[in-house]
């Protein structure tokens, strides 16, 4: 006779006893699994569970702080009804583990995991087949660490997130990998660091709503609807990012609205229908720092839309986009800061070689103002008409094109794109 777990030599004894009061050892070969909620209730706080190989009967709900370490070999099925896995115990560790078959209910938010908890560390996980991924519900100080997640269904809109955090500060999300999922949202949550994440196939990479003071760092976001969503949400720092082939006409890499004080800083926006749309700040605090930062083949590098400027803008690459700069109306870009940004258009010279030239560096509209006005005109971009009427423009302008923007210290360098930025 043997039983089909192991969690702790001085516990083998009693356990085995136990079990075989409730049934669940057998004299046979090819015995069934014991339920895995009954492991985690005999396990010691502290202790850690590593159960056999084999697919479990969820949903499960892990109360104690433990370490449950499925060593990738073993399997929570949830049956196709609620959450898989909940984690309401702080400290707890969930390693190895592959979680799948959740409910498809988006009111219950059904999930792969519910994390209710505080200081746990969850790694190293797959989740699969359900509709939201991680459900993270004010839970602070947690590490989520390498966990693969994907929702199901095709239409973007109609999966879950693969992460839905609410009213959590302080959390680190790093090294996952998300694919084939709806968003990563953060609402309400403030003071988390997401670093080092893949994240493709989606709608939205990230969205902050009302969440202040998050550090995002490094991630690559590539073939979604649109990268990172920041409304209302103050203070964050975006840095070192790679977003990437995002060609649906309504995205764009970065989107932001009414958010005070944010810094994008060293990110690849490559390939995108738009690289950045931002709303003109109402009030003067209400500003955008854009920081060394390359914008390259892009259909429009930037687009700004109110009345009234104030962005500040240096030290970014312009290469091989179509449009460098889209407007709503003149005054929209033409009040941001502009300053040492390189632009491939730029027909000055360095006479000085200082690598700044010696003219100032504007943007004037001309037949754009045909496709910028009348959007089903779009289609005719690049064409030999819209550009022989762009060349007539500038030749002989009807009138006066309208400044769109004045870069004075513009930078003439040759560095080449790296191939790595793909």
């Amino acid at each position: 006779m043997s039983v089909c777990f192991v969690i702790k030599s001085d516990m083998k004894r009693a356990l085995s006893a136990l079990l075989l009061l409730i049934g669940v050892v057998s004299t046979t070969p090819g015995f069934c699994l014991a339920p895995l909620q009954l492991l985690i209730e005999l396990t010691p706080p502290g202790s850690v569970l590593r159960p056999p190989p084999g697919t479990y009967e969820g949903p499960i709900v892990l109360k104690r702080a433990i370490t449950l370490d499925g060593q990738g070999k073993v399997t929570i099925d949830g049956g196709g009804e609620g959450t898989v896995l909940s984690v309401k115990a702080d400290g707890a560790v969930i390693r190895g583990m592959h979680l799948t078959h959740s409910g498809d209910s988006h009111d219950r938010v059904d999930a792969g995991l519910l994390l209710e908890a505080e200081g746990t560390l969850i790694e190293n996980n797959t989740i699969d087949d359900v509709l939201f991924g991680i459900h993270i519900r004010q839970a602070n100080n947690n590490t989520l660490r390498g966990n693969h997640v994907s929702s199901r269904g095709e239409a973007e809109s109609l999966r879950g997130d693969g992460i839905r955090m609410w009213y959590s500060s302080d959390n680190l999300i790093q090294g996952n990998h998300f694919d084939h999922i709806r968003d990563l949202l953060f609402t309400n949550s403030t003071d988390n660091r997401i670093i080092d994440n893949t994240v493709r196939n989606g709608r939205m990479g990230m969205e902050f709503i009302y969440s202040h003071g998050n550090w995002v760092e490094n991630n690559r976001i590539s073939e979604n609807r649109t990268g990172i969503v920041v409304i209302y949400s103050n203070g964050l720092t975006i840095k070192g990012n790679r977003i990437i082939h995002l060609r649906n006409p309504s995205g764009s890499g970065f989107s932001i609205k009414d958010s005070s004080q944010v810094t994008i800083k060293d990110n690849s926006i490559v390939h995108c229908a738009v690289g950045l749309i931002a709303n003109a700040p109402v009030d003067p605090v209400n500003i955008i720092y854009l920081y060394d930062n390359l914008f390259a083949y892009n259909d429009v590098a930037l687009y700004f839309y109110g009345e009234k400027g104030g962005h500040v803008i240096h030290g970014n690459r312009f290469q091989d986009n179509f449009t460098e700069v889209l407007v709503s109306s003149p005054s929209s870009a033409l009040a941001n800061d502009w300053r040492g940004n390189y632009w491939d258009g730029y027909q000055g010279f360095d006479r000085g070689g200082d690598g700044v030239g010696d003219t100032p560096h504007t943007v004037h509209t001309y037949s754009d103002r045909i496709w910028r006005d009348r959007p089903m005109a779009r289609f005719y971009r690049g064409s030999p008409m819209l550009e022989f009427i762009d060349f007539a423009e500038r030749l002989a302008p009807f009138s006066k094109p309208d400044l769109i923007l004045r870069d004075p210290t513009p930078r003439v360098d040759s560095s080449a794109i790296s191939e790595d930025t793909f």
